[in-house]
């Protein structure tokens, strides 16, 4: 689990990036992207309705059913996915969990983590699914052609 983002938003990373890379404007189902990477399956189908009523992704039922992105993968930021799952709580909380912490009222490591969160926010928002298939190098996230 990473530091920052919860276990959802990790896997609604993931499948965002499978499904750029992988749908070609086709549905995928949800027992492919979960047995392509591993994750449980009931857990991420819920992360995927969660995306689908937040607007990132659309829905079909039945036997050609599946998701896919409903934006272009160049307009799809990390920062939107992330939002979606987590919401920007951590760009606002103290890295220590203090509900006072502020520049007027800092903790040991305030302006360490403002530093990092600041960073870490411009990558979130400046990086799009479409970079980050073309840099993936794990074999899950090969694009199929």
């Amino acid at each position: 689990m990473s530091i920052i983002f919860s276990r959802q938003c990790e896997y609604a990373l993931q499948a965002v990036l499978y499904l750029a890379l992988n749908s070609n404007g086709k549905m995928i189902s949800i027992r492919e992207l979960t047995n392509k990477l591993d994750i449980p399956y009931h857990f991420v189908a819920k992360i995927l309705q969660d995306l689908t009523r937040k607007g990132l992704l659309v829905s079909h039922k039945g036997p050609s059913g599946g998701f896919s992105l409903v934006a272009p993968v160049k307009d799809i930021t990390l920062l939107k996915i992330v939002e979606a799952i987590d919401g920007s709580g951590f760009m606002d909380n103290c890295v220590f969990g203090f509900p006072s912490c502020s520049c007027d009222n800092p903790c040991a490591v305030h302006e360490q983590w403002d530093k990092v969160r600041n960073s870490i926010h411009k990558m979130l928002a400046t990086k799009n699914i479409l970079e980050m298939a073309g840099e993936t190098k794990k074999p899950q996230y090969q694009i199929k052609e």
